[in-house]
């Protein structure tokens, strides 16, 4: 079965994923999102359709705990985020080693 990728976040952000094809979003307004984001994302992780969530980097500090904890130790689907100083995420590179268990970018000595 084939699983898609969501985007979830602020309509600006979710324009250009939208206009590339994607099909899964969560539109949550700027103002909103202390409120709002963790539905979201409880919403979109529980999509048995969807593999990978993309967010914004920034949008993690708007989440409770909880929500956070979760998405970001999940599997499948995995977390990618976009954007900001990537601190809080560890990079695509750990990232994509978290998601498959390997880092594919590693150099042999």
């Amino acid at each position: 079965m084939s699983q898609e990728i969501a985007v979830v976040g602020s309509p600006e952000f979710t324009t250009g994923f939208r206009l590339a094809g994607v099909r899964a979003f969560e539109n949550v307004p700027d103002d909103e999102k202390d409120e709002q984001l963790d539905d979201a994302v409880e919403r979109t992780l529980d999509d048995e359709n969807v593999g990978i969530i993309v967010m914004h980097d920034d949008d993690l500090d708007h989440l409770s705990r909880g929500t956070r904890e979760s998405v970001e130790g999940s599997i499948e689907p995995v977390l990618v985020t976009l954007g900001g100083s990537g601190a809080g995420s560890g990079g695509l590179r750990d990232q994509i080693k978290r998601a498959i268990g390997i880092d594919l970018m590693e150099e042999d000595d």
